[in-house]
């Protein structure tokens, strides 16, 4: 080992995403193998586990030339930093190395631990968690003063696709998501049955599993009817319904709802007639709209969508009349 050698220093990272003591193999032979290692935070979340690993931290945060200094004589000194690092020890390295006048040690920048995909939800939740104590707006917040926001949040999502952007795909899948969120929060508060997020989506993992026979269970499906005929068959056995009317809502939009009784009619194989009506009258108009939303699902059209897209091109039409340009603009209420 020559004496020269100026060392190493090891600034150590990990996710608070992850939970605390999952570090990676080369983290913890690092660990090991280092002749100090410093950390300034005392409540740092690592600190038990690597206790209990034998390894002993000093609570101390030296100045980069102190630091530099104990490596010398090929030391290694690893600093247990949070997620966003150490700006302080890293700008003081920064100016050393840029003197010229000191032979610095090597620097490591070692992750202990990686985000997992979906990690940042736990984000999200610990922000909400927060918000729903301490916001005068979210803390009164009901499941029955929410409800209408789930419903404009979801026709902007619709927007977004429609409008094919991208970015504001990516904000409104947010505001969907944090409607999901902000129910469950409010849920776990229930005296009666209470509930959270983590209940929320170990519900829909079930069902999805369930679900899908063909992919986690023995089944198997070729063709997306066949995993339609997957999906429907387990469906029933759950629900157990008296009619395939039932678990349709009834408040959705009136085309949207014409389809789905004319799909669930179809898929039943049942024989039912449309209602018909006085052809001059409101209720014609009504049953003329039903006729052809049921008609539109059948031949694999969204009425609903149609008319949404045909509604657009209109809007466009309009603003044109008006001397208007950038028809597609969306106007926020």
């Amino acid at each position: 080992m020559n004496a020269e050698d100026p060392g190493r220093i090891v600034l150590l990272t990990s996710s608070h995403r992850v939970a605390p003591g999952l570090l990676s193999w080369p983290a913890w032979q690092t660990l090991h193998a280092a002749d100090r290692v410093l950390c300034a935070d005392r409540d740092h979340p690592q600190l038990p586990y690597l206790r209990e690993a034998g390894i002993a931290v000093e609570h101390t945060a030296p100045p980069a030339e102190e630091l530099v200094d104990d490596c010398a004589g090929a030391r290694t000194v690893v600093v247990l930093v949070g997620g966003e690092g150490d700006q302080r020890l890293t700008d003081g390295l920064a100016r050393l190395g840029g003197s010229g006048r000191v032979r610095m040690p090597d620097l490591e920048l070692l992750p202990g631990s990686y985000d997992l995909p979906g990690a940042r939800l736990l984000d999200l939740v610990q922000v909400m968690d927060r918000i729903r104590l301490a916001c005068p707006w979210t803390s009164r917040k009901t499941h029955e003063g929410l409800a209408k926001y789930a419903i404009e949040e979801a026709y902007e999502l619709v927007e977004a696709i429609e409008d094919g952007d991208r970015e504001e795909l990516r904000e409104e899948l947010g505001d969907v998501l944090l409607q999901v969120v902000f129910h469950a929060r409010i849920a776990q508060e229930d005296q009666e049955e209470p509930f959270g997020i983590d209940d929320v989506a170990a519900t829909i993992v079930e069902k999805l599993i369930h679900r899908h026979p063909h992919v986690f269970g023995d089944e198997t499906a070729e063709t997306p009817e066949d995993v339609r005929a997957h999906w429907m068959r387990t469906k029933a056995i759950e629900k157990q319904r008296e009619s395939v009317t039932d678990g349709v809502p009834l408040g959705q939009p009136g085309l949207a709802l014409a389809a789905k009784l004319g799909s669930r009619v179809r898929a039943a194989g049942l024989d039912v007639a449309l209602p018909e009506g006085d052809a001059a009258g409101t209720e014609g108009t009504g049953y003329r709209l039903l006729a052809l939303a049921v008609r539109a699902e059948e031949d694999g059209i969204d009425p609903e969508a149609a008319l949404r897209a045909a509604a657009r091109t209109y809007r466009d039409a309009i603003r044109a009349a008006e001397g208007l340009t950038g028809g597609r603009d969306r106007v926020e209420g």
